[in-house]
């Protein structure tokens, strides 16, 4: 694929285009944005680039709150102090977000090196390997599956264990654990499948997947009764 911003220049370019074109057609809502916050949604996704979060669930500046990093990992609670706990902790406790998203995606490639943490490849990437142990209960359901055999099929599966148990680290964290308590709070994992544009909702009882807009009715029909 060519890229059209491969260079500052370019990306300045961009910056220009949007101060110019694109700002001056949103200036209410950016005004509305430029003392508060206030979004109803944490989306904890993966780093990786073709993933675009506001493009996917078609929402504005202000609708979601992102948390980003190498395999969309939430360590449970206390295990590692950092900028994913912290962040959790401001959405819930503070944002009030209503719901909180884990979404995975295909061709990931971190859970193709966590089919392998003690791969040679990652011996210069110290820091990604104990990462990615946050991980590894999710590769422990497919103890068998070797790296150099594992395809689109066997990622995808790994990639929903993983998001399942990212979901069950999340619930170890007090904020998110005591607005569930209180009904204050709904999660729910996603797999995007890049190559097809569709979005699946992981069941978090069953394990099973269903499309999005299966979902959808579910929660319509649910919201009806």
């Amino acid at each position: 694929m060519a890229f059209h911003r491969n260079t500052l220049i370019e990306l300045l370019e961009g910056v220009c285009k949007f101060e110019d074109e694109v700002y001056p057609k949103n200036k209410e809502l950016f005004h509305s944005l430029a003392y508060d916050q206030s979004p109803p949604i944490l989306f904890i996704t993966c780093a990786d680039s073709r993933i675009s979060p506001s493009m996917i669930t078609q929402t504005e500046p202000g609708e979601l709150f992102l948390i980003r990093n190498v395999g969309n990992i939430v360590p449970a609670y206390g295990n590692m102090v950092g900028g994913v706990s912290s962040a959790i902790e401001y959405a819930v406790g503070v944002l009030k977000v209503r719901n909180i998203i884990i979404c995975g995606h295909s061709n990931c490639g971190a859970m193709h090196a966590l089919l392998d943490l003690n791969h040679s490849k990652l011996d210069s990437l110290p820091t990604v390997r104990q990462w990615l142990r946050n991980a590894e209960a999710a590769k422990a359901q497919f103890s068998e599956l070797k790296a150099e055999d594992a395809g689109p099929e066997e990622v995808r599966s790994l990639t929903e264990a993983n998001v399942l148990l990212q979901l069950t680290h999340l619930k170890t964290h007090p904020a998110v654990a005591g607005a569930l308590a209180r009904n204050e709070l709904s999660i729910e994992g996603w797999y995007y499948d890049i190559k097809k544009g569709k979005v699946s909702v992981i069941d978090d009882l069953t394990g099973k997947s269903r499309p999005a807009r299966e979902e959808l009715e579910i929660l319509r029909e649910r919201k009806k009764s």
